[in-house]
This record gives C-alpha cells, sequence and structure tokens, in this order.
C-alpha cells in the first residue's frame, strides 16, 4: 500500500516539476547581432526607398509586406522616412528575411526523473440495492494502478533541432554612377535567433526592434543580446507607424 506520506508529498513535487519546465519556457529570444558600416557616409540621407530580396513582392505577398511594414517602423525610430518619390531617395534599402534548413544541435538540459509506485489495496465502501429496492452499503476492495513520482533532476546530453531565423536589412547609395561600379553601401545589419520553433513571423518584431539600435554601427564580432518579447522596444516595432 502507497504510505499517506508519499501521497501528500506526489502533488507537491509534481507541482514543484511543471513549475520548473515552465520556467524553461519563457517569452525570451537569444538574438545575435552583427552590424558594418561605412563611417563616411553612414549618416548621409534620411529618406529611402524599399526593395526585397527574398523574392517577395509586398504589394501581392503578405509575409513579405508585413516584414517591411515591421522595418520601415525601426527606421523611424532613427529618423529614417519612405521617399514620396523613390527616384529621388537618398538611399536604397534592402530587406531580407528567412528560415535556414533545420539542423541538430546536442545539449544539455536538466530532465525530469520519476520513481515508479505500485499500486496499492485499500477498501472502499459502496453503496448496493436488494432487489426489493433497499440501499445496502458494502465494503469491497480496490487495486490501484502503478503511478510515477518525481523525484529529482538530472542533466542529459539530448539531440536538439533548432531553426535559424533571420532579418537582414542594409542600406546603398541611390545613385548610378554611370559606369560598373556599384553604388557604395552605406550600412547593413544582420540580426538572428535560433531556436526550436520555425515561426518566422513570431520572431521578425523581435529581430526588427534590435536593427534600429545597430544602423551605422560595426560590431568587431559578433553580439549577443537577450530580448524580451513583451518588451517595450518591440511593442513599438509591433504599433507600427
Amino acid at each position: 500500500m502507497v504510505r499517506p506520506s508519499l501521497q501528500l508529498l506526489r502533488p507537491t513535487l509534481l507541482a514543484l516539476g511543471v513549475a520548473l519546465l515552465a520556467g524553461c519556457q519563457t517569452n525570451t529570444y537569444n538574438v545575435k547581432v552583427n552590424a558594418i558600416a561605412n563611417d563616411q557616409k553612414a549618416a548621409s540621407g534620411e529618406s529611402y526607398r524599399i526593395v526585397t530580396k527574398n523574392g517577395g513582392d509586398p504589394r501581392t505577398d503578405l509575409r513579405t509586406r508585413e516584414a517591411v511594414e515591421l522595418v520601415k517602423t525601426a527606421l523611424s525610430g532613427r529618423g529614417l522616412y519612405e521617399a514620396p518619390n523613390p527616384e529621388n531617395a537618398d538611399m536604397v534599402v534592402e530587406v531580407d528575411y528567412d528560415v535556414e534548413p533545420p539542423r541538430v544541435e546536442f545539449e544539455t538540459r536538466s530532465v525530469p526523473v520519476f520513481a515508479r509506485l505500485e499500486g496499492g489495496m485499500r477498501s472502499v465502501i459502496v453503496p448496493t440495492r436488494t432487489a426489493t429496492g433497499e440501499v445496502r452499503y458494502r465494503r469491497v476492495t480496490v487495486m490501484d494502478p502503478p503511478s510515477q513520482e518525481l523525484i529529482g533532476f538530472e542533466d542529459k546530453t539530448i539531440p536538439v533541432t533548432v531553426y535559424e531565423k533571420y532579418l537582414r536589412v542594409s542600406a546603398r547609395e541611390n545613385i548610378t554612377s554611370g559606369d560598373d561600379t556599384p553604388p557604395e553601401q552605406l550600412w547593413s545589419v544582420y540580426v538572428s535567433n535560433e531556436a526550436e520553433d520555425d515561426d518566422i513571423r513570431k520572431a521578425l518584431p523581435v529581430l526588427a526592434s534590435v536593427v534600429v539600435d545597430y544602423i551605422g554601427v560595426t560590431t568587431v564580432e559578433d553580439q549577443e543580446l537577450r530580448v524580451k518579447g513583451e518588451a517595450e522596444e518591440v511593442d513599438f516595432i509591433k504599433r507600427g507607424l
């Protein structure tokens, strides 16, 4: 028979395990940023026209349209605006986003450990009805099924499938030199998030919010950030223009 002390303790341990596991599922994004800027021309001009690199047309593709609108909001955070006449824009802003093919990584995680508890015998009183309709009570023996009890956690190395979602926003001069020399690049920001989901739509506002602070900045190496999905900067991007 299961000891009463274990019966009382099991709900507490299970609740603790659920709480610890739920605590790992926070709405926080691990983000990497890589940015480069032309020190001589990064701050030149405020108006832009947008082009997309991933093949989607914002006029017909809803996902691309949404990505472009998020980027426009991010650019507005730096005082940049879309030129009324695209031909007269100071710069061309290129937007590229996608999800890389999945890959498997091995991570060490804390996983719950359960102990099997055999079911015990116990007696219960049940009502019965006689042939004359009289209700009587009798005692019967029942068998409780086996159960599990959380006894702790242990570290295990497990395979995890991850997806890299990225947003690249770059700007170049909106001029033609008349020869084969391409317009100079002004700045470029590459932001990515690796996670077990491939929901690029959910990640884009977070990635766009990071772009704002890195326009015109050169990073020596990848910058690693933790961004909360409910952060004020992300909310600014979601509200739009």
